[in-house]
Formats: C-alpha cells, sequence, structure tokens
C-alpha cells in the first residue's frame, strides 16, 4: 500500500524529472534508508526509475533540460502567460525570445489569429506556426541543443530589421538595483536588442526570479514598459518600478 510519503514522492519527482536519494531524504526528514525502502514499491511497478545515486519519473529521464524548465513552477508560469496573452490582440506582431515561460505565452496565443511572430526559439515557432493565418519569422544561426534557440550576430541582426507592437523577453534573475538580468552573455545581448525593438515591451517571469543577481546586465526598469508575473513584488523592488513608471501586472 502506497503511503503519504510514496504520493509526495511522486509529487517531487513529477515537478523535478530526477531527484537524488539524498536530497529526497533531507526534503522529507527521514534516513537514507527510509527513501530506498520508500522507492523500492515505486521502481518495482516500473513508475519510478533508479539511475546513478538518484531516481526518475519514467518516461522523463533523459529529456531535454529544456523541457525538464518548463515543468518548473508550471501553474505560476500559465497564469502569467495567459495574462500576458489578453494584452495582445488579433492581427498585432509579437516578438518573444527563448525561455519556459515565453514558451507558455507562446501556447496562450494559440487562440490567437493573424499574428505576426518574431522568435530565436524552435519551440515558440513550431508552436505558432502555420496556424490561425499567422505568419512567423525566425532568427538564423547555431541552435542550441538544450533549447533549440539561435543566438549570436546572425541572429541579433535579423530581430533588429523589425519593428513590432509588443516585445517580450523571459529573465534568469530580476534585483532592485541592477534590473533585470541574466547567465548568459548571449542571452542577454539579444534579450537587450529585443525590448529595443518593441512599441511596448515586456518581461514575464515567475516570482522565484526576484531578489536574484543574475551574471550579466540585460535592462534597466527604465527600458522596461510592463514587468508581467505571479506575486506581489517586495516594498523595495516596488518602489523602483513606480520611480522608473514600469508598470506591474500581477496575474490572477
Amino acid at each position: 500500500m502506497l503511503s503519504k510519503r510514496h504520493a509526495e514522492i511522486m509529487r517531487m519527482l513529477t515537478d523535478e524529472g530526477t531527484v537524488t536519494i539524498s536530497d529526497l531524504a533531507a526534503r522529507l526528514g527521514v534516513s537514507l534508508e527510509t527513501v530506498r525502502r520508500d522507492v523500492r514499491p515505486l521502481t518495482d511497478s516500473g513508475a519510478v526509475l533508479k539511475i546513478h545515486g538518484a531516481v526518475g519519473l519514467a518516461g522523463q529521464v533523459g529529456e531535454a533540460p529544456f523541457q525538464r524548465r518548463m515543468r518548473e513552477n508550471a501553474d505560476a508560469k500559465r497564469r502569467i502567460a495567459r495574462e500576458m496573452a489578453q494584452l495582445i490582440h488579433d492581427g498585432e506582431s509579437v516578438m518573444l525570445d527563448t525561455g519556459t515561460t515565453t514558451s507558455f505565452v507562446a501556447r496562450e496565443l494559440l487562440g490567437h489569429r493573424r499574428l505576426t511572430v518574431v522568435t530565436n526559439s524552435s519551440d515558440i515557432a513550431r508552436t505558432l506556426a502555420t496556424v490561425n493565418g499567422n505568419k512567423v519569422y525566425m532568427a538564423g544561426g547555431e541552435l542550441r541543443s538544450d533549447s533549440g534557440a539561435a543566438f549570436g550576430v546572425s541572429a541579433i541582426e535579423f530581430i533588429a530589421k523589425f519593428s513590432v507592437a509588443h516585445a517580450i523577453i523571459s529573465a534568469g534573475a530580476i534585483d532592485a538595483g541592477s534590473g533585470v538580468m541574466d547567465f548568459d552573455l548571449e542571452e542577454a545581448e539579444f534579450a537587450r536588442m529585443m525590448i529595443s525593438r518593441g512599441e511596448r515591451s515586456y518581461v514575464v517571469t515567475d516570482h522565484t526570479k526576484f531578489g536574484r543577481r543574475g551574471l550579466v546586465s540585460v535592462a534597466g526598469f527604465e527600458a522596461i514598459g510592463n514587468l508581467v508575473t505571479d506575486a506581489p513584488v517586495t516594498r523595495d523592488l516596488a518602489e523602483v518600478l513606480d520611480a522608473q513608471q514600469t508598470r506591474l501586472i500581477v496575474a490572477a
């Protein structure tokens, strides 16, 4: 008979795909031996696979990093995406950079018609191309194996040719003092160009990115028209956003 702890283990694996035995023990507050005993019936049933001191949900072991990140905070990202999609109307032009939250935005835009979409993400291009009369332009260059997105000089030069109604970027970190940040130089450079090409600019990010400092600056809040997120922000960040006239939109 499966216990409440079994259900908790399955919930963690559903959210994260793979978790080490030691991490499970620490998070459940039990010994390593207890965790090993708990996962045994799950592995015996085939629902869970053992891998190198860890366990993974069957069907998700070996998946691409981007697919794994799509499951992290998925409910929050979906709410943000739904809120963002309501700000876009049929027939408008949209730029979307690569990111799990922007990929959720693309899925919410499947109810729209005749969009013109510019992106460097193969996932977003694949989602919105050939449906509802949309026109999709994808930046060229080498596609990264982890995200299926194009970066570099050719990608930046490509999007610089466009001017759109809505430019939407994701964020690796949001800091009250430094603004929008990322952990990858090429991604930051691409996002910086993208927000300059929109009549209206948006950062879509969930609350876990707040209070973090990235490695590379993308833009100060003065360059961001709207910040769309899933939870209220701290007082110091709210004051900075207000001072820079950046509109805060918290998804219902």
